[in-house]
C-alpha cells in the first residue's frame, strides 16, 4: 500500500507516504543518538513524548501566525504533515549559553546572553553540521537572501512565543533547533519537530537539565524528565 512506503528513515523518525503526494506520515522512534549517530541509546515512550509536545508547539505557533508543516496527530506515535522540500539549514536559537557555544566562547554555561543569538549550521552529518554565516550561506546559493531573512524573523518568532509558554511551566527555554521548508505552493513553512531532542529545556527554579543533554551527557534520569516535561507542556 502506498501509505506503507518508505520515504525516508531518520535518526528519531520514519516518513512514510501517503494516497496524498502532497501529505506524509511521521512516526517517531524511541531510538536516541547524539555525536553526529556515535552514540546510540533508546529513550522508552520519547516517540510518543515528542509527538505530543511537537503537537502542542505547533499548534500553540500556528495560533501565533507561524506558519508549519503540521497537519493532525492520528496516533500517539505518528503525526501527518505537509511534505515539504527542506533547507539544508539547522537554524539554532539561543537564550542562554550551553552547549557548543559555552565551549566555543569560554563563556560558564548558563550564563544569560545580553541578546538572542541566532546561528546557522549546514546540515550534512558527513561535515559535522558545520557552522556557517551569511555570506556563505548566499556564497554557497544554500538559501536565497530574501528567504534566509524570513527564516531568522520567524526564528525569532517562535522564540517570543515560546518562551512565556514555557516560563509559565517552570522551564526555561535555553536554546533551541528549527528546520524549513517548501511545501506544494513554493511557502516557507516550519518543519520537523520542537522536542526535548532539538531543545535545551531546564526546570527554572533547580535549573535541572530536563532535555536530551541528560542522554548526551550521562546524566541520568532521562525518561523520568521527559515524562516530566510532558506533563507539564501537555497537561
Amino acid at each position: 500500500m502506498a501509505e506503507e512506503r518508505v520515504l525516508y528513515e531518520g535518526k528519531a523518525k520514519i516518513t512514510y507516504a501517503t494516497d496524498d503526494p502532497n501529505v506524509v506520515r511521521l512516526y517517531y522512534k524511541d531510538s536516541a543518538t547524539a555525536f553526529d549517530g556515535k552514540k546510540k541509546g533508546t529513550i522508552k515512550d520519547k516517540g510518543p513524548i515528542n509527538s505530543a509536545i511537537t503537537e502542542v508547539f505547533f499548534k500553540l505557533l500556528e495560533k501565533a501566525g507561524v506558519a508549519t508543516h503540521y497537519i493532525d496527530r492520528p496516533s500517539d506515535r505518528e503525526m501527518r504533515v505537509k511534505m515539504l522540500r527542506m533547507i539544508p539549514l539547522e537554524i539554532v536559537v539561543r537564550n542562554v549559553t550551553a552547549g557548543s557555544l559555552a565551549k566555543r566562547m569560554g563563556i560558564p554555561e548558563g550564563t544569560a546572553l545580553s541578546s538572542t543569538i541566532l546561528e546557522y549550521y549546514y546540515k550534512d552529518d558527513s561535515l559535522g553540521d558545520p557552522l556557517l554565516c551569511e555570506s556563505h550561506i548566499h556564497a554557497l546559493e544554500i538559501c536565497s537572501k530574501e528567504n534566509l531573512a524570513k527564516i531568522g524573523k520567524t526564528a525569532f518568532k517562535v522564540n517570543e512565543v515560546l518562551t512565556p509558554f514555557l516560563a509559565q511551566r517552570d522551564i526555561k527555554l535555553i536554546d533551541f533547533k528549527l528546520e524549513f521548508g517548501f511545501d506544494s505552493e513554493g511557502e516557507i513553512l516550519l518543519g520537523d519537530e520542537i522536542s526535548p531532542d532539538s531543545c535545551r529545556l531546564w526546570d527554572a527554579k533547580t535549573n535541572e537539565k530536563m532535555d536530551k543533554d541528560r542522554f548526551r551527557r550521562d546524566l541520568g534520569q532521562v525518561e523520568e524528565f521527559y515524562a516530566e516535561l510532558n506533563r507539564r507542556i501537555t497537561s
